[in-house]
């Protein structure tokens, strides 16, 4: 069993983030960057696939700058076997397309039988990257998952969507996207820690891909900003409930026109 796991790294959602003077990027210094907590999950789907195979790999891919190394390292410390690195010096140029062509690319030369990634990003929240994958590589794909059961050659899932859950087959290779309630990512022991520093990691150019640069960018982020700041509250606090009331109905019909 052959598992392929798409990984990125993205900024803890704790971080202070803040628009870069093009207007257009954020700040990417003093920022704390960890793996994409819905790829922990996938990650962990993985490595329980593969024990309870009893054999294959689990392979991390990730695209995106150097420093990404940490977000695959931590999965190697969890238990995968080895990881990919296809190095993006420009990282947040690129749009889901082109991320999805990129990893698609570099799957068609690496054996899997299934490829799992996380449903979302914390960062961009698309949604699409796997699903663009899945497309581009003309495999089966299960969408926001939350069980998971391997058979002989298919998989079957259950699948959380707006108006419920679906229990759905797919033959294998597929790719899966994984949703919160599939599991609980473990933490990296101190012993996955010390095995992943000497677990094979690759960093490869995209030119050792076969994809040439420039890249084929299909958006473009044109501005950010910071939502507009909500008015603070108005505290209504007269003497009696009614008077409260009262002051409450007078504010609604004569400054905000509600009544």
């Amino acid at each position: 069993m052959d598992v392929v796991v798409l990984v990125k790294q993205v900024p803890d959602t704790a971080s202070n983030i803040e628009i870069a003077g093009d207007g257009q990027t954020i700040q990417l210094e003093n920022i704390k960057w960890v793996m994409n907590p819905y790829d922990e999950i996938a990650v962990e789907a993985a490595l329980r696939l593969r024990d309870e195979k009893g054999g294959g790999s689990v392979t991390i891919l990730s695209f995106g700058p150097k420093r990404s190394q940490e977000a695959i390292r931590t999965a190697l410390a969890m238990g995968a076997d080895k990881g990919i690195l296809i190095n993006d010096p420009e990282p947040y140029r690129v749009d889901t397309h082109t991320t999805a062509s990129v990893l698609a690319t570099a799957l068609k030369q690496i054996p899997y039988d299934i490829v799992f990634s996380g449903a979302r990003s914390v960062d961009h929240d698309n949604f699409q990257t796997g699903s663009a994958v899945a497309q581009m590589l003309d495999i089966p794909q299960i969408t926001q998952v939350i069980g998971l059961e391997m058979g002989d050659k298919s998989l079957t899932c259950t699948q959380i969507t707006e108006g419920g859950q679906f229990v759905r087959t797919c033959p294998v290779p597929a790719l899966i996207t994984t949703q919160r309630g599939l599991n609980d990512p473990r933490y990296p022991s101190l012993p996955g820690i010390m095995k992943a520093k000497k677990k094979p990691l690759e960093i490869k150019e995209l030119a050792d891909m076969g994809i040439d640069e420039p890249l084929a960018i299909n958006s473009r982020m044109l501005s950010l900003e910071f939502p507009k700041p909500r008015k603070a509250a108005q505290m209504i606090q007269e003497e009696t409930v009614k008077e409260s009331a009262a002051r409450l109905v007078q504010i609604l019909h004569n400054e905000v026109k509600a009544i």
